[in-house]
């Protein structure tokens, strides 16, 4: 009798292994084999990590294997189980791979397709077309478009994150609790001491110094020591965790009448200012975003203030970009003074503190919040609802949407909720966050995901112009990784423009992100289908990219930059000064966060700032969803090419004060999960 050599893998996770009954179904061309229990006797199957093999004997030859059933039923109570995947050895010693790397939960079955990745235009029975379309139907209903607020991506139909699909869902949901990880990062950083003084003011700046006896490392503690410094304040436009608000300026905006005669002593080439803008050494930081947000009154005990500055920036002949001038709201008048370097020392401080705190609250709103972690989202939904397993984009992106829905469901539930703990600390909590995210859908489109012409937009892309721009240099060098591995695989299954316009799946799902994801917004301008290869490439690199690297480059500095209080206030307590020359150190003080806002402020930067246990970093592909050798070839180039970029970065680090290493590809993560 023709005998089959079943290997089935069981995945090494927390409750990965099972007791319940699993049964094994082999579908050939010819025949389908009998419904076979996989069991040993005086044996325990199925345990976490543990590759099981069994024999599976049949009266005929099953013909070429197109498909393994497999059927868990319960033993005592459900017990959900891991399988990675499944290997099949033919009664001719064929090996036949399996992937599933997939939860199997309750009573249920799940069809595996063997590994080779495969076009819908490819397939040629009508069982693999069934398949296709049945695996499908199943994720569609399981993975449901919902409106969160109006005006926001589209975002999954949960309400907490025990209702995802179980593939989705982190493998322990306590190690992504918020509230458990700034609870213990409180208690880590020691700062719960001054918890009980929760609403009282700090004494001075020294008293600030007292929280960083535990938590200070390399760069906040530069940033501590030289935060009131011109040069730090404009260093962060380049490489803070906020890289992408800095642009050009082209012309001084009548909204913002700086003179020449104001800013004169701070220009070092005897040149005027409009000579400067001309020779492209002014730039411009103009937070018009934030106008009339509504500041968090969830405190009625305590007043919370925002601002909505502009800042123009000066880049001197040591190519140092520093501040020349701000002022505090959008509207000039007699009361909205344009503040200066020359001007007295508390009052330019200020200042700069108005002008770090609205940074803060535009990077945690739309760079990271929206442009990172919702974007992404909505690839990720839009890949499960229209692009079955069998699907090359499938295998290539399913890595880098890893537990992206789950994490962004916990910051719902837990998060930026009403009554969350985005409104304990931030000035923006209870509905401005909501706002702001609301008014910067407007503005976004899909080319604004392109890194390089991202870049360009805000004339930020010369080298030589701007040297030390480590956040425009590192990230080109990994989105051209990113986009020739891209490349390499798309070339190995779309050999012409006219096999990706025939890709119905493919098509599907870029219409889906449009239509549906993004709302159909006319002004987003996401395509609603592609017609070449290199619109494909293009596509696939902002996925990857805008979950990796872009993620990366603003999440993971917050610690470093926004745990020194007065470089990133999450909130004021007073308003903008309206005069010049009433601020003094005791304002500034009674304006910054309150101690316990201060502490929650501290656990989140440092929570957010960490790496998931057992992070995936780019290039890192342990479940082997594909198994053709081109791609695995692919693969290794990719590899090396991220190890090649991260080695350059650390030999320019070398030495540095301040290293920037947020982009070396060693410290990128393959998805969004923080």
């Amino acid at each position: 009798m023709p005998r089959y050599t079943v290997t089935v893998a069981t995945g090494s996770q927390w409750f990965a292994g099972t007791d319940d009954y699993i049964y094994l179904t082999l579908v050939g061309t010819e025949r389908c084999s009998e419904k076979t229990l996989l069991d040993k006797p005086l044996y325990n199957d199925f345990e976490r990590g543990a590759v099981d093999s069994y024999d599976v004997s049949v009266s005929e030859n099953l013909g070429e294997i197109m498909l393994v059933k497999i059927e868990k039923r319960k033993y005592w109570v459900q017990d959900d189980w891991y399988c990675k995947y499944i290997t099949v050895k033919t009664p001719c010693g064929d090996y036949v791979e399996f992937p599933c790397f997939r939860w199997v939960v309750d009573d249920k079955e799940i069809v595996l397709r063997d590994g080779r990745a495969r076009l819908p235009q490819d397939e040629k029975t009508r069982l693999a077309k069934q398949h296709r379309l049945r695996e499908l139907e199943t994720r569609q209903k399981l993975y449901r478009w919902r409106e969160w607020h109006p005006g926001f991506p589209m975002s999954i139909d949960a309400n907490a994150h025990k209702d995802l699909p179980r593939d989705i869902q982190f493998d322990s949901e306590k190690g992504v609790d918020f509230v458990l990880n700034y609870s213990k990062a409180i208690e880590n950083l020691y700062v719960n001491r001054f918890m009980h003084m929760f609403q009282s003011s700090w004494s001075d700046f020294a008293d600030f110094e007292r929280i960083f006896v535990r938590i200070s490392n390399t760069i906040s503690e530069y940033v501590m020591q030289h935060w009131q410094e011109d040069f730090m304040f404009g260093y962060q436009y380049l490489n803070g965790c906020n890289p992408v608000i800095i642009r050009k300026c082209t012309e001084i905006p009548e909204k913002f009448p700086v003179t020449h005669e104001m800013v004169e002593f701070c220009l070092e080439r005897d040149l005027t200012l409009e000579e400067e803008v001309k020779a492209g050494n002014i730039f411009i930081a103009d937070y018009e975003i934030m106008e009339n947000i509504t500041p968090n009154s969830t405190d009625p005990c305590t007043l919370q203030y925002l601002a909505a500055p502009i800042c123009l920036l000066y880049k001197n002949t040591q190519n140092k970009v520093l501040p020349i001038a701000i002022q505090l709201q959008q509207t000039p008048g007699e009361n909205i003074p344009i503040f200066l370097p020359s001007d007295e020392k508390y009052d330019w401080m200020m200042a700069k503190i108005w002008v770090r705190s609205s940074d803060f609250h535009v990077h945690q709103t739309v760079t990271h919040l929206l442009r990172t972690h919702l974007i992404s989202e909505v690839f990720g939904i839009a890949m499960f609802r229209q692009l079955p397993a069998v699907h090359p984009v499938y295998k290539l992106l399913l890595p880098h949407i890893r537990f992206t829905i789950a994490i962004n469901t916990k910051a719902r539930e837990q998060l930026i909720c009403e009554c969350g703990l985005f409104d304990k600390a931030n000035g923006t909590g209870g509905g401005g966050h909501v706002e702001l995210v609301q008014r910067a859908m407007k503005t976004f489109t899909y080319r604004s995901l392109i890194f390089p012409e991202a870049i360009k937009a805000r004339g930020m892309d010369s080298k030589e112009e701007l040297p030390h721009y480590f956040y425009r240099d590192d990230g080109n060098k990994v989105w051209e990784a990113v986009k020739s591995f891209a490349e390499d695989v798309v070339n190995i299954y779309y050999e012409s423009d006219e096999v990706v316009q025939k890709d119905e799946e493919v098509q599907a799902f870029v219409k889906d992100v449009c239509s549906f994801g993004m709302q159909d917004l006319d002004y987003c301008e996401f395509p609603k289908c592609l017609k070449t290869r290199e619109q494909l490439i293009e596509y696939l690199t902002v996925v990857i990219f805008t979950a990796s690297a872009q993620h990366a480059a603003v999440n993971f500095g917050q610690y470093d930059w926004c745990s020194w209080i007065p470089n990133s206030p999450p909130t004021m307590r007073k308003p903008p000064p309206t005069q010049k020359g009433t601020v003094t150190v005791q304002y500034i003080i009674e304006s910054l966060p309150d101690r316990g806002r201060s502490c929650w402020h501290l656990g989140a930067v440092w929570a957010l700032s960490q790496f998931q246990e057992n992070e995936l970093f780019l290039g890192m592909y342990p479940d082997e969803h594909f198994i053709e050798k081109p791609v695995k070839e692919a693969m290794a180039k990719f590899r090396k090419k991220l190890t090649e970029v991260s080695h350059v970065i650390k030999e320019r680090n070398e030495g540095k004060k301040l290293p920037y290493y947020y982009l070396s590809p060693d410290r990128i993560p393959n998805s969004v999960a923080v």
